[in-house]
């Protein structure tokens, strides 16, 4: 089922409000390789790219 060309709008009026966009750019090969770990960990890949930046910030926020 495809969404109308007003829902879509919507929806990008919404995520333009509510969301920050970061573009990640990585070597050829790596988006799969990243991709099928996020799968194994039941992961989208989106999910598991910001459960891996609020680790890091939280695990070297107390090496300051």
């Amino acid at each position: 089922m495809s969404i109308s060309e007003s829902q879509r709008k919507a929806v990008a009026k919404y995520n333009a409000k509510a969301y920050d966009e970061i573009k990640v750019r990585v070597k050829k090969g790596s988006k799969a390789t990243i991709q099928a770990h996020a799968d194994r960990k039941g992961e989208s890949l989106n999910g598991f790219i910001k459960r891996a930046i609020d680790e890091t910030i939280q695990r070297e926020s107390g090496e300051e």
